[in-house]
């Protein structure tokens, strides 16, 4: 099955020479949400800009379902809805006639049902008949993702669609993300909440001063990048770690009462059954111990500064 969207050697260098793309390969499959994560300024925008059709393309190219971005712009850009990071403008259209008018303006035909369901789904049905510009920033947000969806994507950006939302807002978006992906809506997702990727991603991608840096399942990243941590709580306090335990890295703290051990998950042999062997032949004693393993930010994070 061919990829819904496609991206060869994607290049995007601004008038002021700002090279901002640089060679860009990326698919991402139908019915898949895609978290696209990276610091500001690394890509994102313009990434999603381009294949959107708002911004030129200096080279490369970008099929959508098979079409062009460039020589057949009117089949890509019926197939795209995108929820932009920059609230709207205030406006004196109500939020029903804001969807009824964006469907139109994809030539589809109205379609009552459909426009009634998306702003159920988004806890807008109460609002239809509200002008804009009385809605809250977070209400508006919801607007923006209500207008993406009328006109029946087949592909839907969030570019940030959370900024400035309340848990509860966020949470309902979560949802709604989740049930398009069941309909099988693609879904690219940019965020700056690491914790929205890690729970609503299939695959993870990051990008970096215009390149992409890593493309990989969630799942299988957090378990080749991931780091484990078992941290053992000890009965007494300890003074030093003893020498014969060194080769562990072992980091004690908690009033030295804890000794921490980091092990890498892909190593077939993680050398905590040694190192339990080893606290007991040294006489120190433990009474509990619990392991963590490190989140897509801290991930993010490490990948990002080794780019740097």
């Amino acid at each position: 099955m061919r990829p819904v969207i496609s991206i060869e050697g994607l290049d995007k260098t601004y008038a002021g020479g700002f090279r901002a793309l640089k060679g860009v390969d990326l698919e991402i499959d139908k019915g898949e949400i895609f978290g696209l994560l990276g610091p500001n300024g690394a890509g994102k925008t313009t990434l999603i800009n381009v294949v959107c059709g708002i911004v030129n393309p200096t080279g490369g190219r970008v099929l959508v379902d098979g079409y062009d971005i460039v020589t057949e712009f009117r089949q890509t850009r019926a197939r795209i809805g995108l929820v932009p990071q920059e609230l709207p403008t205030e406006t004196f259209e109500s939020v029903v006639n804001t969807l009824r008018f964006s469907r139109g303006l994809f030539g589809r035909a109205p379609d009552e049902a459909h426009v009634e369901k998306v702003l159920k789904s988004l806890s807008l049905w109460d609002k239809r008949d509200t002008m804009i510009m009385h809605l809250s920033g977070g209400m508006k947000r919801r607007v923006l993702i209500a207008k993406a969806l009328a006109h029946e994507p087949e592909v839907l950006f969030l570019d940030e669609p959370t900024a400035g939302v309340d848990v509860e807002l966020r949470q309902d978006m979560w949802n709604v993300v989740e049930s398009l992906r069941s309909e099988g809506v693609t879904v690219i997702l940019t965020t700056h909440y690491i914790e929205e990727a890690e729970r609503l991603a299939d695959r993870v991608g990051v990008i970096n001063h215009g390149e992409i840096v890593l493309v990989e399942e969630k799942p299988k990243l957090m378990r080749d990048l991931g780091r484990k941590q078992l941290t053992l709580h000890l009965y007494e306090e300890l003074g030093a770690i003893p020498p014969e335990l060194e080769r562990y890295a072992l980091e004690l703290g908690g009033d030295r009462r804890e000794l921490t051990y980091t092990y890498d998950t892909k190593g077939g042999h993680t050398g905590i059954t040694d190192l339990i062997h080893g606290l007991r032949d040294a006489g120190i004693r433990f009474n509990d111990l619990q392991t963590t393993q490190s989140s897509l930010e801290e991930i993010f994070v490490d990948l990002v500064r080794k780019e740097q």
